[in-house]
């Protein structure tokens, strides 16, 4: 987590309007992943704070889905169970989760998270 008072990762993902009034406070998240790129975009009206947890729900969702095939559905909290990724076939799921999983429906394959074994 960075403050940014002078703007320079501000200014070098150009999240700032270059019309924008200096004077007003930003009240924006922003997860940047390893690749540099821009993986999460939250901003707040400036009478809202920031929910931290809900922050760290994000990124706890990311690491687990860019280190396994699978996504996270709403409401989603560490320990709960997972989507195995619509792109993953049910021969690839089969070798990635061997233990195996609930289809709901054959787009909805539905397995325990995969990092809590």
């Amino acid at each position: 987590m960075i403050g940014d008072p002078d703007r320079k990762v501000s200014d070098l993902y150009d999240m700032i309007h270059p019309n924008a009034n200096d004077t007003l406070t930003v009240r924006s998240v922003f997860v940047i992943g390893p690749d540099k790129k821009v993986k999460l975009t939250i901003t707040y009206p400036a009478s809202t704070g920031r929910n931290f947890d809900e922050v760290l729900r994000v990124i706890d969702s990311l690491q687990l889905t860019a280190n396994y095939k699978v996504a996270t559905p709403a409401n989603w909290k560490d320990g709960d169970d997972v989507i195995i990724g619509a792109a993953v076939s049910d021969e690839e799921a089969k070798t990635l989760f061997p233990g195996g999983w609930k289809a709901v429906k054959p787009y909805l394959r539905v397995l325990p998270q995969p990092n809590k074994k």
